[in-house]
């Protein structure tokens, strides 16, 4: 089952918790167990699985990435984002997360993150569901 969330970004970069929308759609697709991906097909956008209980954790991976890869730099793309698609590169585009008994097995901290990096823009995030 492949299940389409949409994502409304205000910040050209911004780490945003989709756990929630993730486990609905698990919940929605019935299947008790399998994986579960999780996929962005966006170039200047990734998705990461860390720590979700302490607001500090989004702020610090941003702030590395930013001095990892500064925002103005010997970049040659002429559309001036190539910030953006390092940053995305690095993050990465999927997550392949296992489902038991109807549930993503994350750790006791993990969420879900959306990591926008050339916004704000309409984004989706594509959630597909294999038992």
């Amino acid at each position: 089952m492949i299940t389409t969330i949409r994502i409304s970004t205000s910040a050209h970069t911004a780490l945003l918790d989709v756990t929630t929308q993730v486990e609905r759609a698990v919940r929605l697709s019935g299947v008790a167990s399998g994986v579960c991906h999780v996929f962005v097909p966006h170039t200047t956008a990734g998705v990461t699985l860390n720590e979700n209980a302490d607001p500090d954790v989004k702020r610090d991976i941003l702030v590395t990435l930013d001095r990892l890869v500064p925002p103005h730099g010997d970049y040659a793309h002429a559309e001036g984002n190539s910030p953006a698609h390092v940053k995305a590169s690095l993050m990465g585009s999927s997550l392949v997360i296992p489902i038991e008994d109807g549930r993503l097995v994350l750790g006791t901290w993990q969420g879900i993150t959306f990591c926008e990096f050339d916004g704000p823009r309409q984004r989706s995030l594509i959630v597909n569901i294999v038992s």
